[in-house]
């Protein structure tokens, strides 16, 4: 793998790693809103852009009932690097 290709934790690893999944206002762009994603010592792990990966589970808007998606989404894409953290 090279150093720009980033590997995903399996499924199984990111939901026992992952505690919450926040939306966040990004701090250095007022206008773009993030997901923020914290492990179980409340630690931030990471992040997503919240527009992208809207497009990515095509969904414009988010329902309560399409949260699942999301997260579901998310957790298929954490970094393998997340385990150090």
């Amino acid at each position: 793998m090279s150093q720009e290709e980033i590997g995903f934790l399996p499924f199984e690893v990111a939901k026992k790693i992952v505690a919450a999944i926040q939306e966040e206002e990004d701090i250095h762009n007022n206008d773009r809103r993030i997901l923020t994603v914290y492990n179980q010592e409340n630690k931030e792990v990471c992040w997503f852009d919240f527009e992208e990966v809207l497009a990515a589970v095509e969904q414009r808007k988010v329902k309560e009932e399409q949260m699942e998606l999301v997260t579901d989404y998310i957790l298929h894409h954490i970094p393998d690097w997340a385990v150090d953290i």
